[in-house]
């Protein structure tokens, strides 16, 4: 059981940071790290790049993916979750492996936005991009009114009538499900894969061709109680939806409007069920509740403003980027504390799983 200045020690300030912890884990370890550099500088001019660490026999027919930053500022406490697994993982059963994804989107990690370089809300991007994109008549009606020419806006009468017309629940949707349309605007899927969508499928094919069941956490931060991990059914095998319940407890669907969060147009499980078609998968997003998703819109509303409008490196610009970090990561111990024991434990829990499969 680690103290709390242990925990403490797992977090970082940085993507840089992370990532130095993360690597010097695997080190420790004698784990061989395989990166794939983004080609392009960090915050603090650093080299971006996805990390990926495989602990366990290459032929294991049972793997457990454990995934950080697939929306870049949430990466910290997934970044802390993975460096405290590789230092104090519990018993790997036979046969099994885990796979580590570091920062899969680094560039939002060390720019502290929510989307990657190209803008793009990573888990609305795993869609086909063959035929038409997807629409979103919601966004369209609100997308003016959520990202006006000043911020903050005079007024927000148009989200408002929007929201008692239709209400709380359909204006969430509205704006967070996924657009196709509008890529200077907000939870933009982008009109072709991404940089990490497509590296990502790279990982999966050279780490995870053998494996027959597939386990899966990835973390997120922003929805729910403040320090408490939602588990949010994410798998397109729905058959192993019961057995997820049996491995981790409680289980919230975005499809039955059991969980905070809703559906998504391309969620990044969508890879693992393309790329590993001979494999079951059990997943779950590790969702950890901050603040109020009022301030949370709010706050991203804001980070797009700045970018729609080209008002970088401008003291408004900061104060809201340091907002957004605090929003997606509040940096006190009564939140870390929770954040690492709950997910300690959901890693725990898959291991056994697979085990008992």
């Amino acid at each position: 059981m680690m103290n709390v200045e242990h925990i403490d020690g797992l977090f970082s300030q940085s993507y840089a940071e992370a990532r130095g912890k993360f690597l010097a884990a695997a080190t420790a370890k004698g784990l061989p790290v395989d990166s794939y550099e983004l080609g392009l500088k960090g915050a603090q001019n650093e080299t971006l790049a996805t990390d990926v660490v495989f602990d366990g026999p290459r032929d294991a027919s049972k793997l457990l993916i454990v995934l950080s930053g697939v929306h870049g500022v949430e990466g910290f406490p997934g970044s802390a979750v993975q460096t405290g697994a590789l230092q104090f993982e519990a018993r790997k059963p036979a046969d099994t492996a885990i796979l580590y994804v570091h920062a899969i989107n680094p560039h939002g990690f060390s720019h502290l936005r929510r989307v990657t370089q190209e803008n793009v809300d990573l888990n609305r991007n795993f869609i086909r991009f063959d035929g038409p994109l997807p629409q979103n008549d919601g966004y369209h009606e609100i997308h003016e009114a959520l990202l006006p020419v000043k911020w903050p806006p005079l007024d927000d009468q148009a989200l408002q009538q929007y929201r008692q017309t239709h209400g709380d629940k359909k204006l969430q949707c509205a704006i967070s499900l996924g657009q196709y349309h509008y890529p200077d605007g907000m939870f933009f899927g982008g009109q072709a894969p991404t940089w990490s969508n497509t590296t990502f499928r790279q990982i999966l094919r050279t780490y995870a061709c053998n494996a027959q069941i597939i386990a899966s956490v990835d973390v997120h931060t922003g929805l729910g109680p403040y320090g408490y991990g939602e588990k949010i059914f994410a798998s397109h095998d729905v058959d192993t939806l019961e057995k997820a319940r049996h491995w981790w407890g409680e289980i919230t669907d975005v499809h039955a409007g059991s969980s905070t969060s809703v559906p998504m147009s391309g969620p990044i499980q969508v890879a693992i069920s393309e790329e590993c078609t001979a494999a079951r998968h059990i997943g779950i997003c590790l969702e950890f509740g901050t603040y109020p998703i009022e301030k949370m819109i709010t706050t991203l509303r804001a980070d797009h403003w700045v970018f729609r409008h080209g008002m970088q490196d401008t003291t408004q610009s900061s104060e809201i980027t340091s907002r957004l970090k605090d929003l997606f990561y509040p940096n006190h111990t009564d939140w870390k504390t929770p954040v690492w024991t709950q997910a300690s434990t959901v890693i725990n829990q898959a291991l056994q799983g697979l085990e008992s499969w």
